[in-house]
């Protein structure tokens, strides 16, 4: 699961036989957006990666203040792929962010926060590595326009699925029909050939593709599977997955969004998240003799990750979008329940027979605007709690949780927030799982409600919504 240790040496040896041109060093802000900054190879030796490079942490969402803005850029040499998006030859690697007062990890770092919870899961004895398996959903489309100002604001999408736009453009044959896209074949599938050079590309990057379809969406939804990894690395493939896709997109003129629910009356893009933890190259969560082939630890795992799922929600569904997709009757589950193949459930099992290995569990709440790092590690703590706590989750439900939630019993099951300001309030009472040997900190946590609330909700929600011109204009 884990990458090969590559050494400053290494990287050096490489830049001088491929005659790389550029080192590109990425990170993400707090909130998963991605950043770099460039450097000419000739100008790097084994000290300019031994000290790391500043950079103005007060132009970055969610980090420093102007009077205190100096942070380091630490490169990770284990992360280093050939970057096939520049012209000239380039290496990129993710990298670690550091205080430079005292050269420590700052706390506001998202990979930091994934490290630490990497470490905890060790240090606890509890197992030796978690592994991480994403699948991210995503749209794309071939025009998009939007705007917002004082006195107008709209949205435009054109798609595969348009039938027309005004007087430019025909109407299209061989379009699935609305939300009845799942695994169509060409010539309804349009996006075969750019999920294929998507493919390509994430080879070259080092991303192990494993399929890839279209998805129920019917105006453009996708999907490519990519091989699992422990959780700092599935969550630098998924940072990377997203760029790769972006960026191939935007060369055959097409714009890819990872936004959770671009569209309404079309199915939305999750994030599915399946987990398991290791030790000396066995499944823990395999017990062939249990309900689901699952063992108590992972039992108790799912116990911790329902118990705290509105508060992890405030990570893993973080934009008001995101409660756009979170909504009964859709394949983005909303009762905080369990249960084996069920994929109304918000916890499935995945049936994997007797291949112990291939034993997990499948979150299916979380959606591909989060900050990877963030969401992978709150779901680990969350499951952490769980067994360290013993929590036993509410019994599984194997029938369709969508009926079953307005009978007598299901409409006591807790459901996931229906808006992203009850997210940030359950983060707000339930966060000491989070903090944990401070794995995240209060700072963090913090930064995030106070940035969340003021920038996304305050500013969304005291602007007027187009439909409410439909609804009001003539009252």
């Amino acid at each position: 699961m884990d990458r090969q240790h590559i050494s400053v040496r290494d990287v050096l040896k490489r830049i001088r036989e491929d005659e790389i041109e550029f080192v590109d060093l990425k990170f993400v802000d707090l909130f998963g957006g991605l950043q770099h900054i460039t450097f000419p190879a000739a100008a790097l030796d084994e000290g300019s990666f031994a000290r790391g490079v500043n950079f103005d942490g007060s132009s970055v969402r969610g980090f420093q203040a102007i009077s205190e803005s100096d942070l380091i850029l630490k490169p990770d040499t284990n992360s280093t792929f050939r970057d096939p998006f520049f012209d000239d030859a380039t290496i990129s690697m993710f990298c670690d962010i550091l205080d430079p007062n005292g050269y420590k990890p700052y706390s506001r770092d998202p990979r930091g926060v994934a490290e630490r919870a990497e470490r905890l899961l060790r240090s606890l004895g509890l197992a030796d590595a978690a592994s991480f398996g994403v699948e991210m959903e995503f749209y794309v489309f071939d025009d998009v326009r939007f705007e917002q100002s004082s006195r107008h604001g709209y949205y435009f999408i054109d798609s595969e699925a348009t039938q027309q736009v005004g007087d430019r453009a025909p109407v299209r044959q061989h379009r699935p029909r609305a939300k009845n896209a799942y695994f169509a074949a060409p010539p309804r599938d349009p996006s075969h050939n750019l999920r294929g050079k998507i493919s390509r590309m994430m080879d070259v990057v080092g991303l192990v593709p494993e399929l890839h379809h279209h998805e129920v969406g019917s105006s453009g939804q996708n999907e490519i599977g990519f091989k699992y990894a422990t959780l700092l690395n599935a969550a630098d493939n998924s940072v990377k997955f997203k760029y790769v896709v972006k960026n191939t997109a935007h060369r055959y003129q097409k714009i890819a969004t990872f936004m959770p629910k671009p569209l309404f009356g079309q199915a939305g893009s999750g994030m599915h998240t399946n987990v398991a933890v290791w030790r000396d190259s066995k499944n823990l969560f395999y017990d062939h003799e249990k309900y689901a082939d699952l063992s108590e630890l992972a039992v108790h795992f799912v116990g911790g990750l329902l118990r705290h799922a509105p508060a992890v929600c405030a990570f893993a569904a973080p934009t008001t979008n995101s409660y756009r997709r979170l909504v009964p009757g859709y394949e983005a589950p909303t009762i905080l329940v369990y249960s084996q193949r069920n994929r109304s459930a918000c916890i499935r099992v995945p049936f994997t027979g007797a291949n112990a290995n291939a034993k997990r569990i499948e979150f299916r709440s979380p959606d591909p605007s989060c900050n990877p790092y963030l969401a992978l590690a709150a779901i680990l703590l969350a499951g952490i709690d769980g067994i360290q706590n013993r929590i036993e989750p509410p019994p599984p439900v194997d029938e369709n949780i969508y009926e079953f939630a307005t009978s007598e019993h299901g409409r006591l099951l807790q459901a996931t927030p229906t808006a992203l300001s009850q997210s940030l309030d359950a983060l707000e009472e339930d966060y000491k799982f989070l903090v944990q040997d401070g794995v995240f900190t209060e700072d963090l946590i913090d930064s995030w409600l106070r940035v969340k609330r003021d920038r996304e909700i305050d500013y969304l929600g005291l602007r007027p919504h187009p439909t409410e011109f439909e609804l009001y204009f003539d009252a």
